[in-house]
Protein backbone atom coordinates (compact mmCIF):
# COMPACT_ATOMS: atom_id res chain seq x y z
CA UNK A 1 0.00 0.00 0.00
CA UNK A 2 1.69 3.27 -0.70
CA UNK A 3 2.43 5.54 1.68
CA UNK A 4 1.15 9.32 2.04
CA UNK A 5 4.40 11.19 2.83
CA UNK A 6 4.24 14.85 3.13
CA UNK A 7 6.18 16.73 0.68
CA UNK A 8 5.95 20.44 -0.62
CA UNK A 9 7.89 22.41 -4.44
CA UNK A 10 11.07 21.41 -4.25
CA UNK A 11 13.34 24.59 -3.36
CA UNK A 12 15.91 25.77 -5.52
CA UNK A 13 18.96 23.89 -4.12
CA UNK A 14 17.05 20.83 -5.55
CA UNK A 15 15.65 18.71 -2.77
CA UNK A 16 12.13 19.02 -1.11
CA UNK A 17 10.96 21.21 1.23
CA UNK A 18 10.95 20.44 4.43
CA UNK A 19 7.08 18.83 5.54
CA UNK A 20 5.34 22.07 7.36
CA UNK A 21 7.38 24.13 5.47
CA UNK A 22 10.42 26.40 7.48
CA UNK A 23 12.11 25.29 10.46
CA UNK A 24 8.99 27.44 12.72
CA UNK A 25 6.57 24.91 11.31
CA UNK A 26 8.29 21.86 12.22
CA UNK A 27 7.25 21.25 15.94
CA UNK A 28 3.45 22.66 14.80
CA UNK A 29 3.52 19.52 12.27
CA UNK A 30 4.89 17.16 14.27
CA UNK A 31 2.26 17.57 16.97
CA UNK A 32 -0.28 17.93 14.28
CA UNK A 33 0.50 14.57 13.04
CA UNK A 34 0.89 12.76 16.57
CA UNK A 35 -2.53 14.27 17.33
CA UNK A 36 -3.88 12.64 14.42
CA UNK A 37 -2.70 9.21 14.68
CA UNK A 38 -3.73 9.64 18.36
CA UNK A 39 -7.51 10.52 17.02
CA UNK A 40 -7.38 8.18 14.58
CA UNK A 41 -6.49 5.12 16.65
CA UNK A 42 -9.01 5.81 19.41
CA UNK A 43 -10.22 5.07 22.84
CA UNK A 44 -7.21 2.47 23.57
CA UNK A 45 -9.60 1.32 26.39
CA UNK A 46 -12.86 0.61 24.10
CA UNK A 47 -13.33 -2.94 23.63
CA UNK A 48 -15.04 -2.10 20.45
CA UNK A 49 -12.16 -0.16 19.36
CA UNK A 50 -10.09 -2.57 16.39
CA UNK A 51 -6.67 -0.61 16.97
CA UNK A 52 -7.51 -0.13 21.68
CA UNK A 53 -5.59 -2.05 23.76
CA UNK A 54 -7.54 -5.21 23.87
CA UNK A 55 -7.48 -6.22 20.37
CA UNK A 56 -3.20 -5.39 20.75
CA UNK A 57 -3.28 -8.00 23.25
CA UNK A 58 -5.44 -10.56 21.36
CA UNK A 59 -3.34 -9.83 18.46
CA UNK A 60 0.13 -10.40 20.84
CA UNK A 61 -1.69 -13.96 22.26
CA UNK A 62 -2.12 -15.01 18.99
CA UNK A 63 1.85 -14.37 18.18
CA UNK A 64 0.58 -12.16 14.84
CA UNK A 65 0.63 -8.58 14.15
CA UNK A 66 -2.43 -6.46 14.80
CA UNK A 67 -3.67 -6.63 11.00
CA UNK A 68 -6.05 -3.83 11.44
CA UNK A 69 -3.61 -1.78 12.73
CA UNK A 70 -0.63 -2.02 10.86
CA UNK A 71 -3.42 -1.02 7.53
CA UNK A 72 -4.05 2.01 9.33
CA UNK A 73 -0.33 3.01 9.81
CA UNK A 74 0.24 2.17 5.89
CA UNK A 75 -2.02 4.20 4.77
CA UNK A 76 -1.63 7.27 7.01
CA UNK A 77 2.24 6.46 5.59
CA UNK A 78 3.63 6.37 8.98
CA UNK A 79 6.72 4.98 7.28
CA UNK A 80 7.22 8.47 6.26
CA UNK A 81 8.58 9.37 9.97
CA UNK A 82 11.63 7.96 9.18
CA UNK A 83 12.77 9.87 5.55
CA UNK A 84 14.55 12.34 5.93
CA UNK A 85 12.44 15.32 4.23
CA UNK A 86 15.35 15.99 1.86
CA UNK A 87 14.32 12.88 0.40
CA UNK A 88 10.95 13.47 0.55
CA UNK A 89 9.51 12.13 4.05
CA UNK A 90 8.95 13.62 7.12
CA UNK A 91 11.67 13.32 9.51
CA UNK A 92 13.14 16.77 10.39
CA UNK A 93 14.41 16.69 14.05
CA UNK A 94 14.63 13.50 16.63
CA UNK A 95 12.98 15.04 19.30
CA UNK A 96 9.94 15.73 16.61
CA UNK A 97 10.20 11.82 15.06
CA UNK A 98 9.98 10.85 18.90
CA UNK A 99 6.50 12.71 19.71
CA UNK A 100 5.42 11.46 16.21
CA UNK A 101 5.94 7.65 17.24
CA UNK A 102 4.73 8.40 20.83
CA UNK A 103 0.51 7.53 19.68
CA UNK A 104 1.97 4.04 18.45
CA UNK A 105 4.43 2.77 21.44
CA UNK A 106 2.00 4.74 24.11
CA UNK A 107 -0.55 1.26 23.02
CA UNK A 108 1.80 -1.68 21.73
CA UNK A 109 5.73 -1.38 22.05
CA UNK A 110 5.82 -4.51 19.35
CA UNK A 111 3.40 -2.70 17.27
CA UNK A 112 6.06 -0.14 16.59
CA UNK A 113 8.85 -2.40 16.34
CA UNK A 114 7.34 -4.45 14.20
CA UNK A 115 5.95 -2.13 12.21
CA UNK A 116 7.84 1.21 12.12
CA UNK A 117 10.96 1.68 13.93
CA UNK A 118 12.76 -1.21 13.00
CA UNK A 119 12.87 0.58 9.44
CA UNK A 120 14.64 3.51 11.27
CA UNK A 121 17.22 1.70 12.90
CA UNK A 122 18.22 -0.28 9.46
CA UNK A 123 18.21 2.74 7.36
CA UNK A 124 20.30 4.98 9.31
CA UNK A 125 23.29 4.16 8.13
CA UNK A 126 22.38 4.70 4.69
CA UNK A 127 21.53 8.29 5.55
CA UNK A 128 25.06 8.86 7.08
CA UNK A 129 27.08 6.76 4.65
CA UNK A 130 24.76 5.56 1.84
CA UNK A 131 25.05 6.96 -2.36
CA UNK A 132 22.68 9.08 -3.23
CA UNK A 133 21.10 6.26 -5.22
CA UNK A 134 20.90 4.52 -1.99
CA UNK A 135 19.71 6.91 -0.54
CA UNK A 136 16.78 7.78 -2.82
CA UNK A 137 15.66 4.25 -4.09
CA UNK A 138 15.23 3.36 -0.28
CA UNK A 139 13.27 6.40 0.91
CA UNK A 140 10.87 5.26 -2.48
CA UNK A 141 10.70 1.93 -1.18
CA UNK A 142 9.33 3.68 2.61
CA UNK A 143 7.63 6.01 1.18
CA UNK A 144 5.84 3.40 -0.90
CA UNK A 145 4.94 1.03 1.90
CA UNK A 146 7.61 -1.25 2.42
CA UNK A 147 9.88 -2.13 5.39
CA UNK A 148 13.21 -2.59 5.92
CA UNK A 149 15.13 -4.44 8.59
CA UNK A 150 18.67 -4.79 10.34
CA UNK A 151 20.66 -7.55 10.60
CA UNK A 152 22.85 -6.09 13.22
CA UNK A 153 26.72 -7.79 13.92
CA UNK A 154 26.96 -9.66 17.17
CA UNK A 155 27.86 -7.63 20.52
CA UNK A 156 29.15 -9.11 23.86
CA UNK A 157 26.22 -10.27 26.51
CA UNK A 158 24.05 -10.35 23.66
CA UNK A 159 20.33 -11.06 23.91
CA UNK A 160 18.70 -13.35 20.73
CA UNK A 161 18.18 -10.74 18.50
CA UNK A 162 22.25 -9.42 18.65
CA UNK A 163 23.67 -13.37 19.07
CA UNK A 164 25.50 -14.85 15.89
CA UNK A 165 26.44 -12.62 12.44
CA UNK A 166 27.26 -13.01 9.06
CA UNK A 167 30.63 -13.39 7.10
CA UNK A 168 31.16 -11.38 3.38
CA UNK A 169 34.31 -12.46 1.78
CA UNK A 170 35.44 -11.78 -1.41
CA UNK A 171 33.69 -13.16 -4.47
CA UNK A 172 36.10 -14.31 -7.22
CA UNK A 173 34.42 -12.41 -9.95
CA UNK A 174 33.49 -8.90 -7.46
CA UNK A 175 31.53 -8.37 -4.97
CA UNK A 176 31.26 -10.37 -1.76
CA UNK A 177 29.54 -13.84 -0.71
CA UNK A 178 27.51 -13.36 2.49
CA UNK A 179 27.20 -16.99 4.94
CA UNK A 180 25.71 -16.81 8.59
CA UNK A 181 22.66 -17.69 10.10
CA UNK A 182 20.49 -15.36 12.97
CA UNK A 183 17.78 -16.96 14.52
CA UNK A 184 15.93 -14.18 16.00
CA UNK A 185 15.54 -11.00 13.36
CA UNK A 186 12.89 -8.87 13.56
CA UNK A 187 10.31 -8.60 9.74
CA UNK A 188 13.12 -11.02 8.44
CA UNK A 189 10.31 -12.51 6.47
CA UNK A 190 8.21 -8.90 5.96
CA UNK A 191 10.90 -6.88 4.97
CA UNK A 192 11.85 -5.36 1.58
CA UNK A 193 15.68 -4.60 2.30
CA UNK A 194 17.85 -5.95 4.20
CA UNK A 195 20.71 -3.93 5.85
CA UNK A 196 23.68 -6.63 7.04
CA UNK A 197 25.84 -5.92 9.24
CA UNK A 198 28.83 -8.38 8.11
CA UNK A 199 32.29 -9.40 9.21
CA UNK A 200 34.80 -8.46 6.27
CA UNK A 201 37.96 -9.14 8.36
CA UNK A 202 38.57 -11.65 10.46
CA UNK A 203 40.85 -9.30 12.47
CA UNK A 204 39.04 -7.82 15.72
CA UNK A 205 39.05 -3.73 16.11
CA UNK A 206 37.57 -0.63 14.41
CA UNK A 207 37.16 -1.76 10.77
CA UNK A 208 36.33 -5.21 11.06
CA UNK A 209 32.56 -5.41 9.61
CA UNK A 210 30.78 -3.49 6.63
CA UNK A 211 27.16 -2.73 6.20
CA UNK A 212 25.68 -3.78 2.66
CA UNK A 213 21.75 -2.84 1.31
CA UNK A 214 20.27 -5.92 -0.25
CA UNK A 215 17.20 -6.71 -1.55
CA UNK A 216 15.73 -10.00 -0.81
CA UNK A 217 13.97 -10.23 -4.10
CA UNK A 218 17.05 -10.35 -5.65
CA UNK A 219 18.85 -13.36 -3.92
CA UNK A 220 20.22 -16.32 -5.97
CA UNK A 221 18.02 -19.99 -5.93
CA UNK A 222 19.42 -21.90 -2.54
CA UNK A 223 21.65 -19.15 -1.03
CA UNK A 224 19.33 -17.14 1.02
CA UNK A 225 17.00 -19.39 3.84
CA UNK A 226 14.19 -18.53 6.53
CA UNK A 227 14.38 -20.12 9.45
CA UNK A 228 11.21 -20.61 11.43
CA UNK A 229 9.78 -18.11 13.29
CA UNK A 230 11.73 -17.83 16.41
CA UNK A 231 10.65 -18.31 20.10
CA UNK A 232 10.74 -15.33 22.24
CA UNK A 233 10.20 -14.33 25.91
CA UNK A 234 8.81 -10.72 25.08
CA UNK A 235 7.07 -8.76 21.91
CA UNK A 236 5.09 -12.17 20.72
CA UNK A 237 3.56 -9.67 18.12
CA UNK A 238 6.95 -8.64 16.44
CA UNK A 239 6.99 -11.70 14.17
CA UNK A 240 10.58 -12.90 14.76
CA UNK A 241 12.15 -15.22 12.54
CA UNK A 242 15.44 -16.09 11.18
CA UNK A 243 17.49 -15.50 8.12
CA UNK A 244 20.37 -18.24 6.72
CA UNK A 245 22.32 -17.20 3.78
CA UNK A 246 24.84 -19.57 1.99
CA UNK A 247 27.30 -18.14 -0.50
CA UNK A 248 24.64 -15.37 -0.99
CA UNK A 249 25.97 -13.05 -3.58
CA UNK A 250 26.58 -9.17 -2.62
CA UNK A 251 26.85 -6.88 -5.29
CA UNK A 252 29.58 -4.02 -5.74
CA UNK A 253 26.85 -1.75 -5.20
CA UNK A 254 25.56 -2.87 -2.35
CA UNK A 255 28.04 -1.57 0.23
CA UNK A 256 27.29 1.15 2.04
CA UNK A 257 29.96 3.96 2.97
CA UNK A 258 33.46 1.98 2.59
CA UNK A 259 34.73 -0.94 3.82
CA UNK A 260 35.80 -2.00 7.12
CA UNK A 261 33.46 1.26 8.30
CA UNK A 262 30.91 -1.07 10.11
CA UNK A 263 31.51 -0.65 13.58
CA UNK A 264 32.04 3.40 12.88
CA UNK A 265 28.12 3.68 11.67
CA UNK A 266 27.26 1.37 14.10
CA UNK A 267 28.37 3.45 16.49
CA UNK A 268 27.40 6.96 14.89
CA UNK A 269 23.52 5.89 14.15
CA UNK A 270 23.21 3.90 17.57
CA UNK A 271 22.85 7.55 19.36
CA UNK A 272 20.09 7.79 17.28
CA UNK A 273 18.28 4.25 18.35
CA UNK A 274 18.86 4.96 21.88
CA UNK A 275 17.91 8.37 22.40
CA UNK A 276 14.36 7.49 20.10
CA UNK A 277 14.01 4.25 22.21
CA UNK A 278 13.89 5.99 25.13
CA UNK A 279 11.46 8.60 23.62
CA UNK A 280 9.24 6.36 22.68
CA UNK A 281 9.29 3.39 25.34
CA UNK A 282 8.97 6.41 28.24
CA UNK A 283 4.90 6.58 26.48
CA UNK A 284 4.40 2.97 27.20
CA UNK A 285 5.27 3.22 30.76
CA UNK A 286 3.09 6.21 30.58
CA UNK A 287 0.21 3.99 29.80
CA UNK A 288 0.55 1.16 32.82
CA UNK A 289 1.00 4.89 35.32
CA UNK A 290 -2.79 5.51 34.07
CA UNK A 291 -3.51 1.88 35.01
CA UNK A 292 -2.47 2.65 38.37
CA UNK A 293 -4.21 5.96 38.76
CA UNK A 294 -7.44 4.41 37.69
CA UNK A 295 -6.47 1.16 40.44
CA UNK A 296 -5.90 3.50 43.34
CA UNK A 297 -8.97 6.04 42.11
CA UNK A 298 -11.84 3.54 40.91
CA UNK A 299 -14.34 3.20 43.27
CA UNK A 300 -13.30 6.23 45.99
CA UNK A 301 -14.68 8.91 46.15
CA UNK A 302 -12.45 10.79 48.66
CA UNK A 303 -8.71 11.78 48.34
CA UNK A 304 -6.04 8.44 47.12
CA UNK A 305 -5.25 6.96 49.77
CA UNK A 306 -1.95 8.25 51.52
CA UNK A 307 -0.43 4.40 51.31
CA UNK A 308 -0.35 5.14 47.44
CA UNK A 309 1.22 8.97 47.26
CA UNK A 310 5.09 7.73 47.21
CA UNK A 311 4.80 5.47 44.73
CA UNK A 312 2.40 7.27 42.19
CA UNK A 313 3.98 10.43 42.73
CA UNK A 314 7.61 9.14 42.86
CA UNK A 315 7.19 7.29 39.27
CA UNK A 316 5.68 10.17 37.38
CA UNK A 317 8.28 12.41 38.34
CA UNK A 318 10.46 9.54 37.07
CA UNK A 319 8.48 9.58 33.67
CA UNK A 320 9.56 13.55 33.34
CA UNK A 321 12.83 12.66 34.12
CA UNK A 322 13.00 10.01 31.48
CA UNK A 323 11.63 12.38 29.15
CA UNK A 324 13.81 15.22 30.09
CA UNK A 325 16.86 13.10 29.12
CA UNK A 326 15.47 11.57 26.20
CA UNK A 327 14.06 15.20 25.25
CA UNK A 328 17.66 16.89 25.45
CA UNK A 329 19.39 13.86 23.93
CA UNK A 330 17.70 14.16 20.91
CA UNK A 331 17.92 17.63 20.89
CA UNK A 332 21.35 17.84 20.83
CA UNK A 333 21.74 15.46 18.36
CA UNK A 334 20.77 18.38 15.36
CA UNK A 335 22.14 21.37 17.41
CA UNK A 336 25.19 19.44 18.79
CA UNK A 337 25.83 16.69 16.63
CA UNK A 338 29.48 16.08 16.84
CA UNK A 339 29.31 15.97 20.53
CA UNK A 340 26.16 14.08 21.48
CA UNK A 341 27.00 10.68 21.77
CA UNK A 342 28.57 9.59 25.33
CA UNK A 343 25.11 11.73 26.60
CA UNK A 344 23.20 9.58 24.32
CA UNK A 345 24.59 6.01 25.99
CA UNK A 346 23.78 7.70 29.40
CA UNK A 347 20.25 8.28 28.66
CA UNK A 348 20.04 4.82 27.25
CA UNK A 349 21.74 3.62 30.75
CA UNK A 350 19.41 5.42 33.33
CA UNK A 351 16.46 5.17 31.05
CA UNK A 352 15.72 1.09 31.10
CA UNK A 353 16.80 1.26 34.99
CA UNK A 354 14.20 3.73 36.17
CA UNK A 355 11.54 1.90 34.18
CA UNK A 356 11.89 -1.43 35.75
CA UNK A 357 12.00 0.14 38.92
CA UNK A 358 8.77 2.28 38.07
CA UNK A 359 7.25 -1.04 37.33
CA UNK A 360 7.67 -2.72 40.31
CA UNK A 361 6.54 0.13 42.25
CA UNK A 362 3.53 0.27 39.79
CA UNK A 363 2.83 -3.36 40.36
CA UNK A 364 2.38 -2.93 44.18
CA UNK A 365 -0.42 -0.50 43.18
CA UNK A 366 -2.32 -2.90 40.80
CA UNK A 367 -2.02 -5.33 43.22
CA UNK A 368 -3.87 -8.58 42.06
CA UNK A 369 -5.30 -6.33 38.55
CA UNK A 370 -1.81 -6.66 37.14
CA UNK A 371 -3.00 -10.43 37.12
CA UNK A 372 -5.91 -9.39 34.64
CA UNK A 373 -3.52 -9.97 31.61
CA UNK A 374 -6.32 -9.44 28.50
CA UNK A 375 -8.19 -6.43 30.69
CA UNK A 376 -7.01 -3.11 28.45
CA UNK A 377 -7.65 -1.30 31.79
CA UNK A 378 -4.52 -3.58 33.48
CA UNK A 379 -2.98 -5.57 30.97
CA UNK A 380 -0.41 -2.91 30.06
CA UNK A 381 2.09 -4.04 32.75
CA UNK A 382 2.62 -7.29 32.32
CA UNK A 383 2.80 -6.43 28.40
CA UNK A 384 5.79 -3.81 29.34
CA UNK A 385 7.67 -6.25 31.38
CA UNK A 386 7.73 -8.41 28.57
CA UNK A 387 8.85 -5.92 25.99
CA UNK A 388 10.94 -4.06 27.52
CA UNK A 389 13.98 -6.27 26.96
CA UNK A 390 13.57 -7.05 23.55
CA UNK A 391 13.26 -3.50 22.81
CA UNK A 392 16.72 -3.17 23.44
CA UNK A 393 16.38 -2.17 27.25
CA UNK A 394 18.18 -5.43 28.42
CA UNK A 395 21.15 -6.58 29.79
CA UNK A 396 23.11 -5.96 26.27
CA UNK A 397 21.68 -2.66 25.88
CA UNK A 398 23.66 -1.79 29.15
CA UNK A 399 26.98 -3.76 28.19
CA UNK A 400 26.81 -1.79 24.52
CA UNK A 401 26.18 1.29 26.45
CA UNK A 402 29.00 1.03 29.01
CA UNK A 403 31.42 -0.16 26.08
CA UNK A 404 30.41 3.82 24.85
CA UNK A 405 30.94 5.53 28.16
CA UNK A 406 33.68 4.07 30.43
CA UNK A 407 36.58 4.72 28.24
CA UNK A 408 36.03 8.29 27.57
CA UNK A 409 35.47 8.88 31.58
CA UNK A 410 39.45 9.69 31.96
CA UNK A 411 39.64 12.13 29.15
CA UNK A 412 36.78 13.87 30.31
CA UNK A 413 37.74 14.25 34.17
CA UNK A 414 41.05 15.56 32.70
CA UNK A 415 40.12 17.81 29.91
CA UNK A 416 36.09 18.26 30.34
CA UNK A 417 34.51 19.08 33.77
CA UNK A 418 34.56 21.98 35.45
CA UNK A 419 36.55 23.42 32.19
CA UNK A 420 34.06 23.30 29.42
CA UNK A 421 31.46 25.97 28.49
CA UNK A 422 27.57 25.02 28.76
CA UNK A 423 25.57 24.44 25.92
CA UNK A 424 23.10 26.68 23.74
CA UNK A 425 20.32 27.44 26.41
CA UNK A 426 17.89 26.09 22.97
CA UNK A 427 18.86 22.86 23.90
CA UNK A 428 16.27 22.91 26.84
CA UNK A 429 13.51 25.15 25.22
CA UNK A 430 10.44 23.51 24.08
CA UNK A 431 9.57 26.65 21.69
CA UNK A 432 13.30 26.76 20.35
CA UNK A 433 13.85 26.36 16.61
CA UNK A 434 16.89 23.79 16.21
CA UNK A 435 18.56 22.68 13.02
CA UNK A 436 17.19 19.18 11.33
CA UNK A 437 18.67 15.52 12.36
CA UNK A 438 21.75 15.15 9.97
CA UNK A 439 22.91 11.65 10.35
CA UNK A 440 26.29 12.71 8.52
CA UNK A 441 27.15 15.24 10.93
CA UNK A 442 26.95 12.90 13.70
CA UNK A 443 30.35 12.56 15.54
CA UNK A 444 31.75 9.32 17.97
CA UNK A 445 34.93 10.43 19.31
CA UNK A 446 35.50 13.35 21.82
CA UNK A 447 33.48 16.35 21.71
CA UNK A 448 33.57 17.10 25.53
CA UNK A 449 30.86 16.85 27.96
CA UNK A 450 28.26 19.87 27.62
CA UNK A 451 25.90 18.10 30.05
CA UNK A 452 28.62 18.36 32.91
CA UNK A 453 28.82 21.81 32.00
CA UNK A 454 25.09 22.15 32.11
CA UNK A 455 25.11 20.67 35.70
CA UNK A 456 27.72 23.33 36.99
CA UNK A 457 26.23 26.39 35.40
CA UNK A 458 22.50 25.21 36.91
CA UNK A 459 24.02 24.64 40.52
CA UNK A 460 25.79 28.10 39.70
CA UNK A 461 22.59 29.86 39.13
CA UNK A 462 20.48 28.08 41.88
CA UNK A 463 23.12 29.02 44.27
CA UNK A 464 21.76 32.22 45.85
CA UNK A 465 18.80 29.92 46.59
CA UNK A 466 20.43 27.60 48.93
CA UNK A 467 19.57 29.42 52.57
CA UNK A 468 15.88 30.54 51.47
CA UNK A 469 14.41 27.33 52.28
CA UNK A 470 11.20 25.50 50.65
CA UNK A 471 11.03 23.90 46.66
CA UNK A 472 13.55 26.57 45.48
CA UNK A 473 16.05 25.97 48.15
CA UNK A 474 15.75 21.85 47.81
CA UNK A 475 17.01 22.64 44.36
CA UNK A 476 19.69 24.57 44.72
CA UNK A 477 20.72 22.02 47.91
CA UNK A 478 20.59 19.42 45.24
CA UNK A 479 22.32 21.05 42.51
CA UNK A 480 25.12 21.99 44.74
CA UNK A 481 25.07 17.98 45.83
CA UNK A 482 25.21 16.56 42.36
CA UNK A 483 28.00 18.74 41.62
CA UNK A 484 30.11 17.94 44.54
CA UNK A 485 29.60 14.02 43.71
CA UNK A 486 30.98 15.24 39.97
CA UNK A 487 34.13 16.84 41.62
CA UNK A 488 34.64 13.22 43.23
CA UNK A 489 34.17 11.58 40.54
CA UNK A 490 36.57 13.75 38.12
CA UNK A 491 39.22 12.56 41.23
CA UNK A 492 38.66 8.81 40.55
CA UNK A 493 38.44 9.14 37.11
CA UNK A 494 41.77 10.82 36.80
CA UNK A 495 43.06 7.59 38.34
CA UNK A 496 42.21 5.40 35.83
CA UNK A 497 44.28 3.65 32.93
CA UNK A 498 44.51 4.59 29.55
CA UNK A 499 42.27 3.86 27.23
CA UNK A 500 43.00 0.45 25.64
CA UNK A 501 44.06 -0.90 29.07
CA UNK A 502 41.83 -4.06 29.38
CA UNK A 503 41.44 -2.69 33.31
CA UNK A 504 38.61 -0.78 32.17
CA UNK A 505 36.42 -3.78 31.75
CA UNK A 506 37.04 -4.08 35.78
CA UNK A 507 33.58 -4.11 36.84
CA UNK A 508 34.86 -1.50 39.73
CA UNK A 509 35.32 0.59 36.89
CA UNK A 510 32.39 -0.20 34.58
CA UNK A 511 30.52 0.74 37.82
CA UNK A 512 31.65 4.61 37.15
CA UNK A 513 29.10 4.78 34.41
CA UNK A 514 26.27 4.65 36.83
CA UNK A 515 27.55 7.81 38.73
CA UNK A 516 28.29 9.28 35.70
CA UNK A 517 25.08 8.75 34.02
CA UNK A 518 22.76 9.57 36.88
CA UNK A 519 24.75 13.16 37.11
CA UNK A 520 24.17 13.97 33.80
CA UNK A 521 20.61 12.64 33.88
CA UNK A 522 19.78 15.17 36.73
CA UNK A 523 21.60 18.21 34.56
CA UNK A 524 19.04 17.33 31.80
CA UNK A 525 16.08 17.36 34.21
CA UNK A 526 17.96 21.10 35.38
CA UNK A 527 17.84 22.17 31.93
CA UNK A 528 14.56 21.51 31.47
CA UNK A 529 13.05 23.28 34.78
CA UNK A 530 15.17 26.52 34.02
CA UNK A 531 14.48 26.19 30.60
CA UNK A 532 10.19 26.77 31.46
CA UNK A 533 9.02 29.65 29.50
CA UNK A 534 5.81 29.70 32.39
CA UNK A 535 3.48 28.51 29.62
CA UNK A 536 3.00 25.01 31.71
CA UNK A 537 2.86 26.23 35.68
CA UNK A 538 3.31 23.07 36.80
CA UNK A 539 6.63 22.51 34.72
CA UNK A 540 7.55 25.57 36.03
CA UNK A 541 7.31 25.22 39.66
CA UNK A 542 10.06 23.26 41.09
CA UNK A 543 7.96 20.65 42.62
CA UNK A 544 8.50 17.75 40.25
CA UNK A 545 12.21 18.75 39.22
CA UNK A 546 12.72 18.49 43.32
CA UNK A 547 11.30 15.01 43.37
CA UNK A 548 12.85 13.76 40.26
CA UNK A 549 16.50 14.90 41.90
CA UNK A 550 15.66 13.32 44.93
CA UNK A 551 15.21 10.46 43.43
CA UNK A 552 18.38 10.27 41.30
CA UNK A 553 20.12 11.34 43.74
CA UNK A 554 18.99 9.03 46.64
CA UNK A 555 20.25 5.98 43.76
CA UNK A 556 23.63 7.96 43.40
CA UNK A 557 24.01 7.86 47.41
CA UNK A 558 24.41 11.53 47.94
CA UNK A 559 22.81 13.76 50.27
CA UNK A 560 19.20 14.17 49.55
CA UNK A 561 17.17 17.36 51.65
CA UNK A 562 13.65 16.12 53.19
CA UNK A 563 10.71 17.01 50.68
CA UNK A 564 9.36 20.35 51.38
CA UNK A 565 6.17 20.63 52.34
CA UNK A 566 3.29 20.18 50.03
CA UNK A 567 5.73 18.85 47.25
CA UNK A 568 4.02 14.92 46.95
CA UNK A 569 1.11 16.33 47.12
CA UNK A 570 1.55 18.86 44.27
CA UNK A 571 2.90 16.22 41.93
CA UNK A 572 -0.22 14.29 43.08
CA UNK A 573 -2.86 16.98 42.08
CA UNK A 574 -0.89 17.09 39.02
CA UNK A 575 -0.78 13.33 38.08
CA UNK A 576 -5.09 12.85 39.20
CA UNK A 577 -5.50 16.42 36.96
CA UNK A 578 -4.13 14.81 34.27
CA UNK A 579 -5.36 11.14 34.36
CA UNK A 580 -9.16 12.95 34.89
CA UNK A 581 -8.49 15.11 31.92
CA UNK A 582 -7.06 12.65 29.35
CA UNK A 583 -3.54 14.08 29.85
CA UNK A 584 -0.53 11.80 29.00
CA UNK A 585 2.42 11.97 31.81
CA UNK A 586 5.16 13.46 29.95
CA UNK A 587 6.66 16.93 29.55
CA UNK A 588 3.99 17.94 26.46
CA UNK A 589 1.01 16.78 29.01
CA UNK A 590 -0.20 14.91 25.64
CA UNK A 591 -4.37 14.53 24.98
CA UNK A 592 -5.01 11.32 24.75
CA UNK A 593 -7.93 9.72 22.70
CA UNK A 594 -10.96 8.94 24.90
Amino acid sequence: MTGTAETAPAPPGGAPAPPGGPPGRWAAAARERAARLEALLGDPYDPANPHGLRALFAADDRRTPPSATENLLAEEGWAAEFVPAAYGGRLTRADLLARALRPVFRRDVALGFGHGITSMFATGAVWAAGREQQRHELAELLLGGGRATILHHELAHANAILRDEFTARPAPGGGHLLTGRKDVVINASRADAHVVYARTDAARGPHSHSVFLLDPAQAGPGTTRHLPRAATSGMRGALFSGLEFDGRDVPGDALVGSLGEGVTLALRTFQVNRSVICGVVTAAADTVLHSAVRAATTGRSGPVARRWHKPLTGVFADLLACDAMATVALRALGLLPGRAHVFAAAVKYVVPDLLRENLEELASVLGGRSYDLDSPEYGALDKLVRDLPVAGLGHAGTASCQAVIVPQLRTLAETAWFAEEEPPPELFRTDADLPALDYRALGIAGGGDFMAASLVGSAGRLAPNRRVGGQIGALAELADAFVADLRALRETCRLLPPYGSRALADPAVCVLSDRYSLLVSAAAVLGIWEGQDGTDPFLADPAWAVLALSRIGARLGIPVPDLPDGCTRQVLDELTRRYRSGLGCDLDATTLAQ
